[in-house]
């Protein structure tokens, strides 16, 4: 049976990408953000994973304000890198596990969750950077990303989005999912995005450390009572853009202490400000 191996979280920064493409990485103001996954990018070559289910949220690329799914599922072969308005980034297509996609999408229709099966869509910057943050710069031509990536995509742009609560849960569906597929896979769940930022109105720029890394000492030890965290919170406390946190709860619901197991290992855990207008924070979660 196929099982979630880990969880992997980390911030999706356009910026990152960038930097990374146009070889900046080195530059002071970078180099501290990169050397946060130099751990995470040996792990991962330690411990690969057979796919990658990506939680992600589209930035108006796949999809436009003219209609947004809650929840959208990936369920393609391949997947094209967006244009998101100076062209694809230069990085390899996403080639996705058509197989294992339509079986979660059935699992979890079935678990009383309404997604949106996706079977053509372009990919962005909230999928692509994770990817080159832990895999490092891959050539578009000649190199491809480690393994097969599912994409989830989650609104957290257009309100209403949803609940804390309701993403943790459906991870919980995620996992059962992945445990009843007949076929040996190991499976890491990434959830991307946030730390604390806002990019508009008179708080654009803020960033709270001390509420973000009580977000991650109760994503570690408590999650359960974080996913009752109401959007009102994110939004006071995290900037109107720290939302896309609950994104990390779809991940950290799919882990086996969640429905009974063992705590998770923390193999690693990096948090730094500022990387562009936003905090950046990255944690790996092991199964044991």
């Amino acid at each position: 049976m196929a099982r979630i191996t880990a969880s992997v979280y980390t911030s999706h920064v356009p910026a990152i990408g960038a930097a990374m493409d146009l070889g900046k990485t080195q530059e002071p103001y970078w180099q501290k953000v990169f050397a946060g996954y130099d751990f995470g990018r040996q792990w991962l070559k330690d411990n690969p994973p057979d796919v990658i289910f990506l939680v992600y949220n589209d930035h108006a690329t796949a999809f436009s304000l003219d209609m947004i799914p809650t929840f959208a599922i990936g369920t393609a072969a391949e997947f094209a890198v967006a244009d998101e308005g100076w062209g694809p980034r230069p990085v390899p297509q996403v080639k996705g596990h058509p197989e294992l996609a339509s079986h979660i999408a059935q699992s979890v229709i079935q678990d009383d969750f309404d997604l949106t099966i996706v079977n053509k869509m372009d990919v962005d910057h909230g999928l692509t950077v994770p990817l080159s943050l832990m895999c490092g710069e891959r050539d578009p031509v000649k190199d491809a990303w480690p393994c097969p990536v599912i994409p989830f995509a989650v609104n957290v742009v257009q309100y209403p989005v949803p609940s804390g609560r309701r993403c943790f849960q459906l991870g919980q569906a995620i996992r059962r999912a992945v445990e009843s597929y007949d076929q040996p896979l190991k499976v890491q769940i990434w959830g991307t995005g946030g730390m604390s930022h806002q990019l508009q109105g008179p708080r654009a720029g803020l960033i709270n450390a001390e509420w973000d890394n009580r977000f991650l000492d109760r994503l570690i030890t408590e999650p359960a009572a974080l996913a009752q965290v109401p959007h009102i919170e994110y939004v006071r406390e995290a900037g109107s853009e720290g939302i896309e946190l609950v994104m990390w709860l779809i991940a950290r619901g799919a882990m086996a202490d969640t429905a009974g197991g063992p705590p998770p290992k923390v193999a690693q855990r990096f948090y730094h400000v500022p990387a562009s207008n936003t905090a950046v924070g990255h944690l790996i979660l092991e199964n044991t």
